[in-house]
């Protein structure tokens, strides 16, 4: 006899005027936007709290804030709106540290237990109604593509969720597929590979700032050290270039190094359970063998141990919306310009595949990213915000950093509130009137 599935606990109803789906920074910050309008605005998060993969996933900084250039003026501060208030608030807790030289720009790093606390405190100042440890499993359809809400799982049963508004900031474009609506995976499929970060404690910082810089990608001089250590087989380290952070916390190393694929040599697509979960065994064991080789040959490390890994591994590239407009891999270092333009943004193209990652930068100037970068082609009442905007698979390895995901959310959010206050359906919604609520906002898209 066929098994049939079923759920005999009870379905609880909710209604809001704008449900957001990921509690990264473009969740929260559609969230908290929409409901600083006067939404009722409810978030949905698998996780205890928000953060996604700067949380999550560890990323640990916040890129995407400073101009990158060949001069030596120090940090030029570039993208403002959310990613500023954010920032700040961040930095108000003791949470964010000083700019730190990454290569021709700057990022900083944060507090992920910090970062959790002020996201927390941000969504209930603005009143937005949070369900964590609930996920997404459905999508409500009317009519054939028009979005009307979600079932999600709970610990306490299924919840059926109606809302006016929708936005996907999943990450994954997961109520888009769910839906039924145009998506596509990176390039023909390839992803970029996923990545284990994690943080090594008891470091001698200054013994190692002085031996190898203050510039977080590291010198040649360790990618030289790693590839030695490789070829004499007592290591097995399968990435070179690697980027070590000092962090807010004293004695401590923001560790991104690990290069995770398959045991058949592809790039592993954690959109494939099997996949996602190769990534993490791949992760951890990769995790210990670089900290191992630190300890034993970089000054500084000679006493240090991992405190921490992300909560899964780090994401870089999934499923994404096919909207009604993409940005291109040419728009990046063109430092093209659009009218509808709700963010902008100077992080170099930081394209993690093959055996290295390939930096390409975008000196002295911005690029701007279109609204409809994250509108469907098809279907009613939803939008996305993150990083499964509508990019070409170089471009969303600059787009998809955080501060130009806190930037989308902020868009994102007055455009739902657009489409529910005034019965502005989202793809005739024109991207230079959200232009223009975002510089009264302070984004200074026209500076």
């Amino acid at each position: 006899m066929a098994a049939v599935a079923t759920d005999h606990r009870a379905m609880t109803r909710i209604d809001t005027d704008l449900l957001v789906v990921g509690g990264g920074a473009a969740g929260v910050a559609a969230a908290v936007t929409a409901a600083r309008a006067g939404l009722r605005v409810t978030l949905l998060e698998r996780y205890g709290f928000c953060g996604g993969g700067a949380v999550a996933g560890l990323s640990g900084t916040v890129c995407g804030l400073y101009a990158a250039s060949d001069s030596d003026r120090g940090p030029e501060q570039v993208v403002f709106g959310f990613a500023e208030e954010f920032v700040a608030a961040l930095a108000a807790r003791g949470g964010l540290s000083e700019p730190l030289r990454y290569g021709k720009t700057f990022t900083r790093v944060h507090d992920p237990l910090m970062w959790r606390e002020t996201a927390d405190e941000m969504l209930a100042a603005a009143g937005v109604t949070v369900i964590y440890h609930a996920v997404a499993v459905e999508v409500l359809l009317e009519g054939g593509e028009a979005v009307a809400g979600v079932i999600a799982w709970s610990k306490q049963g299924p919840l059926d969720i109606r809302a006016r508004q929708t936005i996907d900031a999943s990450g994954d474009a997961d109520l888009v597929a769910m839906a039924g609506l145009p998506n596509f995976v990176g390039d023909n499929g390839r992803v970029q590979n996923p990545t284990m970060i994690f943080r090594l404690g008891n470091v001698d910082v200054e013994a190692f700032t002085a031996a190898y810089g203050t510039d977080t990608i590291m010198p040649p001089a360790i990618s030289a050290m790693i590839a030695d250590a490789n070829a004499t087989g007592a290591y097995r380290l399968p990435r070179s270039k690697i980027w070590l952070f000092t962090t807010t916390r004293p004695d401590e190393l923001l560790c991104n190094c690990t290069r995770i694929t398959g045991a058949d040599g592809r790039e592993l697509n954690p959109l494939f359970y099997q996949d996602f979960s190769e990534a993490e065994l791949e992760g951890r064991r990769q995790m210990r063998e670089y900290a191992r080789f630190f300890r034993d040959r970089l000054a500084g490390c000679e006493n240090s141990f991992v405190n921490d890994t992300g909560v899964q591994v780090g994401v870089r590239q999934t499923r994404q919306v096919e909207g009604v407009a993409k940005l291109a891999n040419g728009d990046i270092l063109a430092g093209r310009k659009f009218g509808d333009g709700i963010a902008r943004s100077p992080w170099p193209i930081e394209l993690h595949s093959g055996s290295k990652p390939r930096v390409e930068w975008l000196l002295d100037d911005v690029y701007e990213i279109p609204y409809g970068c994250f509108v469907p082609q098809r279907g009613e009442n939803l939008l996305v915000a993150g990083r499964c905007l509508s990019a070409e698979h170089e471009a969303v390895a600059s787009a998809r950093v955080t501060a130009q995901c806190f930037s989308y959310g902020h868009a994102i959010g007055h455009a739902a509130v657009l489409a529910v206050r005034d019965g502005i359906a989202p793809r005739a919604i024109a991207g230079r009137d959200l232009r223009l609520l975002l510089n009264r906002d302070g984004a200074r898209l026209d500076a």
